[in-house]
């Protein structure tokens, strides 16, 4: 039975069609740099005009599970076995999908860290420190080390979150953004290569000095005041990292 136009099922035609390439994208047939069909080769393959699939390849393209290359065609973005971030805006650094989780591995401590201090811009050596990793299907791809001024720890460190051994589907400035009286509004990011510390090798499963992604992420609040300082290491082989850039 072909998909027509005419006969489209409940759903939009071009979400159904979508729906049908996310499956064969998942079943591996277009690994390897193999191209998937035209706009061409699918209007005539399911019967639907090419307005249609090309409104499908859209919805493909903004969720990150194709790419387009202008003379060559539309590929399967390589991200199997990783857990993919799109981000574009600071919702998206507040909001994890469903199927990943928080561990706490060292609840909040108070102690002194004159560098952390120094990046939150504090007129005081004493910080609040805090470690997790998150994982993705059962695998953890990813441990952060997170700081606070202490007018900010003092918001979560009772939290139920936040203490040795708990899980749950938090992110730590979504858990904290609600107790504080100016939103975030910022995330400072710079992003380089690292390599796994004992800690972190234990802590991800992989050997010391494997290449990491680190990711440092200074977050601040509408007044300006920095509120969060999150140092991340991501398994590469475990994680994609997307961002959308706009124009303003």
């Amino acid at each position: 039975m072909t998909m027509t136009d005419r006969d489209a099922p409940p759903e939009p035609a071009y979400r159904a069609l979508a729906a049908t390439l996310r499956a064969r994208i998942a079943d591996g047939r277009f690994r390897g740099g193999v191209r998937l069909p035209t706009e061409s080769e699918l209007s005539e393959e399911f019967g639907l005009s090419r307005q249609t699939v090309r409104r499908a390849f859209q919805d493909l393209v903004a969720e990150g599970a194709v790419y387009r290359v202008p003379g060559r065609g539309t590929f399967a973005t390589e991200s199997s076995g990783r857990y993919l971030r799109q981000l574009g805006s600071i919702e998206d650094l507040m909001n994890l999908s469903d199927d990943t989780t928080m561990e706490v591995l060292d609840p909040p401590r108070r102690g002194v860290d004159v560098d952390v201090a120094g990046r939150l811009r504090l007129d005081t050596d004493l910080v609040y420190r805090m470690a997790f990793r998150r994982f993705h299907d059962g695998v953890p791809f990813v441990v952060t080390t997170v700081w606070w001024p202490e007018r900010i720890a003092r918001l979560v460190v009772s939290a139920p979150e936040v203490q040795a051994g708990a899980s749950s589907a938090y992110t730590m400035i979504g858990l904290l953004e609600p107790r504080l009286t100016s939103p975030i509004v910022e995330a400072a990011q710079s992003i380089t290569v690292g390599a796994a510390s004992a800690d972190v090798a234990r802590r991800l499963d992989c050997p010391e000095g494997h290449p990491m992604l680190r990711v440092d992420r200074l977050y601040s609040d509408a007044t300006g005041d920095p509120v969060e300082l999150a140092v991340s290491y991501f398994l590469p082989e475990h994680y994609t990292y997307r961002v959308t850039l706009r124009r303003s």
